[in-house]
């Protein structure tokens, strides 16, 4: 058996936690390849070695002093390396940090160094091969991810290596220029290093352990999710379940890995199984419950709607023409709703409404705002009948008015949607019937 194991940033904020990574990775010689984010925060108050990357570079692009930024994020650096007890020296790469930010190499470059660092320090400490991202993930001239190209030579790279570090969240452009995935790339990168390696286990090292049903702010203590399967978990991570980068599911989901989510400061919890089926059922009807706040809905009404062939088409092109996304469009007979978000239809609503009219030629158009959407997953709600009456139950004994309700074809989400001020409400009110008093 062959695992990648990838560390968050909490998991490696100082020379204290890098110890515990350390003894998590020699505990199993299974754990052969290792992908590494940038130093989150010591305490509450710090700064995350990225968010200092990038204050500094902007200094250097406005073409200020950032000399006395970057000596702190290199004592950043050499607190860890002294705690380690390491006989590393990190100035040549500062140097060249340094050259390239007066040479304004890119926000990309500035924030990808993070990771490089601590790829080197984490490649020192536990004697393992480093390999930069940079010569062996990949990106189109667009800044799309050529997963071809990437895991033709990575997995050629990994093949001579027993062990290695891969840094997470960057990659190269064809001219080699630095490019970065989304905040919380590291999740992809230890992806991608799985599906190269053809790895059994793809471990993602956190402070948590695993996925829990529902948002720890809103439930005091929630129970947590021992197995979930890909399709769940895109679910739940669209709706706002930030454990995991939700675009870290495909290349090990094209080979079948499963990941196993675990907490660096509880190594001995089984934390959360991610899989592409199973026949595990789960404890609960239900798997988790993810929500948002921000949306609001466009109500469209015309009569004989249903017989109109392309209406829903020419609603929904007056948003494409104003580069909008839509969530979700439950519809009626007559009638057809479209949610959005609201921060980014609420500058462009009248050009929208002017376009639906235009096109649709609807009786009415009516726009509500401040509302929530929130999902309630399982794959086990597909076999037990009332699922959405027992829904509907508890948020009417909540007092929460149900502004809409959408269950995908796959039945195993319902999409509910209340006015915001009702999200906590709901969420507690849904957790409670489900699993506190499973009625």
């Amino acid at each position: 058996m062959s695992k990648v194991v990838k560390f968050g940033g909490s998991s490696l904020a100082s020379a204290e936690q890098f110890k515990k990574v350390g003894d998590i990775i020699r505990a199993d010689a299974d754990r052969r390849f290792v992908v590494p984010s940038a130093p989150g925060k010591r305490f509450s108050k710090d700064t995350k070695v990225t968010d200092m990357l990038y204050a500094c570079y902007e200094l250097a692009e406005q073409e200020k002093d950032f000399s006395k930024e970057l000596a702190d994020i290199r004592a950043r650096y050499q607190e860890i390396i002294d705690g380690l007890e390491l006989k590393l020296d990190l100035s040549k790469e500062f140097a060249t940090i340094e050259k390239n930010f007066k040479a304004k190499a890119g926000s990309n470059y500035a924030a990808s160094r993070g990771e490089y660092l601590n790829g080197i320090v984490m490649a020192e400490y536990l004697g393992y091969e480093f390999i930069d991202s940079a010569e062996v993930i990949f990106f189109d001239k667009d800044g799309n991810f050529d997963g071809d190209k990437t895991n033709d030579v990575l997995s050629k790279k990994l093949a001579n290596c027993k062990n290695a570090v891969v840094p997470g969240f960057y990659g190269a452009l064809p001219d080699g220029t630095v490019k970065t995935f989304s905040r919380g790339g590291s999740d992809v990168t230890g992806s991608i290093v799985a599906k190269a390696a053809k790895v059994d286990v793809y471990e993602n090292w956190t402070d948590v352990s695993g996925f829990l049903i529902a948002d720890p702010r809103i439930i005091d203590n929630p129970e947590g999710i021992e197995v979930i399967t890909y399709k769940e978990l895109r679910e739940l991570s669209y709706m706002g379940a930030t454990v995991l980068h939700e675009d870290a599911i495909f290349p090990v989901r094209q080979e079948g890995i499963p990941i196993n989510i675990r907490n660096t400061n509880a190594p001995d919890d089984n934390g959360t199984w991610i899989v592409g089926s199973t026949c595990q059922k789960s404890k609960y009807v239900i798997t988790g419950i993810a929500g948002k706040k921000g949306f609001c809905s466009i109500n469209i009404e015309k009569d004989m709607m249903n017989s109109e062939i392309g209406f829903g088409r020419k609603v929904l092109q007056a948003f494409e023409e104003n580069g909008i996304s839509f969530e979700h469009v439950p519809s009626g007979i007559d009638t057809l709703t479209v949610f959005v978000h609201q921060d980014e239809f609420m500058h462009k609503e009248q050009q929208v409404v002017a376009g639906i009219h235009r096109l649709a030629k609807p009786d009415s158009i009516e726009i509500e705002s401040d509302l929530a959407l929130i999902a309630v997953v399982g794959r086990c709600m597909k076999s037990m009948r009332g699922t959405a009456g027992r829904i509907f139950s508890a948020l009417a004994h909540a007092n929460v008015n149900v502004r809409m309700i959408d269950q995908g074809s796959s039945e195993q989400n319902i999409i509910i949607g209340v006015a915001d001020d009702d999200f906590e409400t709901a969420i507690k009110a849904i957790y409670d019937i489900f699993v506190i008093t499973r009625l």
